[in-house]
């Protein structure tokens, strides 16, 4: 697998989107893209396998039933890009149906690449598959797939686990948008969606009693540390899951135990928190079925089907672009 690298200094962007968030006036906030680093990947591989979190299972379990009817509704030739493919293994569905019909190439898009690496040991075995990495952010990977694809060729574009679910509202619309953008009319997205729940199953699933989810969140500090020389002190700051009401989304925070400072050198910052004071790091809004529809709508996508898992609420929105 060939991986285009990403140009931009990635210190100086991480540095600049922490001074950032940590100088927000209200609410400190990080990112959530860089809870993904080789560690964090491998943290939430071990997540997806907890009893209490089901989403990344009913994922799995849609896309297995269903890829032979996903695909026989696309086009061909089809060029596939996925946005943060992660290890890639539960692409392996689709690319397996695909291959069934045409060879086919698969360009993963994301900024780590350790999680490039995994999806190339994962998928590296299926036939009539060529695999190009681009190491980059979502939009700028998917402009540079969607430029080299030939006369003729369709793209589909693959955004599954919840993670449209981690931009706040209306962002997700917004971003959908820029998808939209990209894409000529014909061209499809499959979008992977968290449905509504009920309250004490999402406590569970992102406050997990292994504390595996706490030491994913926690780590997003420890790699300011590596990567930044930072002095946080991991053990003065505790994971917080909540559900917020009134955004109908799971949140992640940081909540420190103490008043405290913390130095950043790379990011030419020293913050002081308050006792009780968090570092709010993802959200994962759960959307209802008919609400899908909408968004899709209003981002330019006419919805061509949908599958739901009942064994834990989620759904994969087949959107084509009008």
């Amino acid at each position: 697998m060939l991986a285009h690298p990403v140009t931009a200094d990635p210190v100086f962007e991480f540095a600049a989107d922490v001074r950032a968030g940590l100088t927000q006036p209200d609410q400190k906030e990080l990112p959530s893209k860089y809870l993904y680093d080789s560690v964090g990947s491998a943290l939430f591989e071990a997540i997806s396998v907890l009893p209490e979190y089901g989403l990344t299972r009913a994922d799995e379990r849609l896309l297995r039933r269903h890829s032979d009817d996903i695909v026989e509704r696309l086009p061909v030739p089809l060029v596939v890009a996925e946005l943060g493919s992660g290890s890639g293994k539960k692409t392996r569905w689709i690319l397996e149906a695909l291959s069934r019909r045409q060879a086919t190439s698969y360009c993963p898009i994301e900024i780590s690449p350790a999680a490039l690496a995994m999806c190339r040991r994962e998928l590296g075995d299926i036939d009539s598959i060529s695999i190009v990495g681009f190491e980059r952010e979502y939009l700028d990977g998917l402009l540079e797939v969607a430029a080299q694809r030939q006369d003729g060729e369709h793209l589909l574009v693959l955004f599954l686990g919840s993670t449209i679910g981690n931009f706040d509202r209306p962002a997700d619309v917004r971003f959908l948008q820029e998808v939209r953008r990209i894409l000529r009319a014909g061209d499809a997205l499959l979008l992977g969606t968290d449905l509504v729940k009920s309250i004490p199953q999402l406590l569970d699933a992102y406050d997990d009693p292994l504390g595996i989810t706490a030491a994913f969140n926690l780590n997003l500090l420890a790699r300011i540390n590596r990567e930044l020389d930072a002095d946080f002190d991991l053990r003065q700051f505790q994971h917080v899951a909540r559900f917020n009401h009134s955004s109908g989304s799971m949140e992640m925070h940081l909540r420190s135990k103490r008043k405290q400072m913390v130095v950043i050198p790379q990011a030419e910052l020293s913050v002081t928190f308050r006792e009780g004071e968090t570092i709010w790091t993802e959200s994962s809004h759960k959307y209802s079925p008919g609400e899908l529809t909408q968004i899709g709508e209003q981002a330019g996508f006419r919805r061509e089907a949908q599958w739901i898992d009942q064994e834990w609420p989620f759904a994969e929105n087949l959107l084509i672009a009008d």
